[in-house]
């Protein structure tokens, strides 16, 4: 069976391909193949740079041309690559053979024999432990972060909108002070804000230096060259990264365990907020948007489910579980190196797809909202036991005797409280009538704080 949408078996290919295909770009096999040519060629071109010796009268003006390989690399290039691969039975190596390849065709060899420069002292994990890092970097700033933005924005927009809008808080459950909507919204963004600051301040980081991370091939063939601040100028100013300055063949990955714990973090708090809204449209606080044609449920014609907070809260659910295993896994290898990073490292887009489908979920979830304004006004006025707070700091200014014993006794008797129980509670009290007009002015709907 052809690989198509409906064959895939991953649904981040097939079902909500459209939702993660930008993703492609970073962390497809044609992507991974064009970021390792890009890190080749940088390398090379930065040799030519130093000078090294052998290189020193490469023509500078061919640099662009070079480049030309990775930046107009097509899908056909890549079949190209898998074909060397084939027979080389190594991904990088096969890399390295198409280079030289392609290098031959444009006819910029010369007569200098300097193709062999081409992945000159380098490991593989030189070539993986730099691509990949590159591709995250660039799927962050490209992909996940501008969504992130722009839900937290959307909130924002909501938490501005509704920042006067009263309404009753739970906590266990049970009605307690009141709060505005707004704030309660504004809690997400702040949350969100933050997190997405820690992830931004994470640095990503790559390793490069040889094969157990001494430069010992380029040390012995030119011990005149500092290779540590060659290699640190290379992955800072070629691909904008920060060298790990001790390794052993591959990256430590502590710093990919970090992003991805601050990654989980910020996909904790997108579930937290798909239930939040989830519970307030069960409670009517919210109506939601309906799409003409749209069935809510196969057996129920009423009903219009919070399907997209829980496409979300299921796709955070598994994003979550693979960067847990991702982060705990990758620092751990035996000896100087084994093969299981490469294993799971391909992988590191998985979790990027199931989160970009959980966030276009919730932005699609939070624009279907209608405001319930009645709603949320019928609770705070059918609660006014929650105003018993409020009564009793006043009480207690005035030292007022067993203020908080007084309301418990007021309040906590199973029977409804209403806003004429609570006036002639007042009116019993031996405060001034000054302090008396100060309590008959809290009311569910004004007892919101700042």
């Amino acid at each position: 069976m052809d690989l198509s949408l409906l064959t895939a078996i991953s649904p981040i290919d097939g079902r909500y391909r459209s939702k993660t295909e930008p993703l492609a770009e970073y962390f497809s096999e044609f992507a991974l193949i064009r970021y390792r040519i890009r890190v080749e060629i940088e390398y090379f071109i930065t040799l030519c740079e130093l000078p090294l010796p052998q290189l020193a009268d490469f023509d500078h003006s061919l640099f662009a041309p070079l480049r030309d390989i990775y930046r107009e690399f097509t899908p056909a290039d890549a079949q190209r690559v898998k074909e060397i691969e084939s027979i080389t039975n190594h991904d990088v190596k096969a890399v390295e053979y198409y280079i030289k390849e392609k290098i031959e065709q444009k006819g910029l060899n010369g007569s200098n024999g300097f193709k062999e420069f081409i992945h000159f002292g380098l490991t593989s994990q030189d070539i993986n432990n730099t691509s990949v890092p590159l591709s995250i970097k660039e799927a962050l700033a490209e992909v996940y972060i501008p969504l992130v933005e722009e839900l937290i924005e959307q909130l924002h927009d909501y938490a501005e909108a509704w920042k006067t809008v009263p309404m009753l808080a739970k906590t266990h459950g049970q009605p307690a002070s009141p709060t505005r909507l707004g704030k309660e919204i504004m809690v997400y963004v702040y949350r969100l804000e933050e997190q997405l600051r820690s992830l931004k301040d994470t640095p990503i980081t790559a390793k490069f230096g040889g094969a157990t991370g001494n430069f010992n091939a380029h040390h012995v063939a030119y011990p005149q060259y500092d290779w540590c601040d060659f290699g640190n100028r290379f992955v800072s100013e070629k691909l904008g990264l920060e060298r790990e300055q001790f390794t052993t063949q591959i990256s430590n990955y502590d710093w990919m365990g970090a992003l991805f714990d601050a990654m989980r973090r910020i996909n904790t708090i997108v579930i937290d907020l798909d239930r939040d809204f989830w519970m307030y449209i069960s409670m009517d606080y919210f109506k939601q948007k309906i799409k003409k044609g749209e069935v809510g449920s196969s057996a129920m014609p009423h009903k219009v489910n919070p399907i997209d907070y829980e496409n979300s809260e299921g796709n955070l659910g598994i994003a979550n579980a693979i960067l847990q295993f991702l982060a705990a896994k990758l620092p751990v290898s035996r000896l100087q190196r084994d093969l299981t990073d490469s294993t799971v490292l391909r992988n590191v887009g998985v979790p990027m797809g199931h989160a970009l489908i959980a966030f276009q979920s919730t932005l699609k979830g939070l624009r279907k909202l209608i405001l319930n304004e009645q709603k949320l006004q019928q609770d705070l006025d059918n609660t006014w036991a929650v105003v018993a707070e409020g009564i009793q700091t006043i009480l207690s200014r005035e030292a007022y005797p067993n203020p908080y014993e007084t309301l418990k006794a007021l309040t906590r008797t199973n029977e409804g409280i209403t806003a004429e129980t609570i006036a002639s509670f007042i009116d019993t009290l031996d405060v001034s009538d000054a302090v008396k007009d100060e309590l008959r002015a809290i009311t569910p709907s004004t007892y919101t704080g700042i």
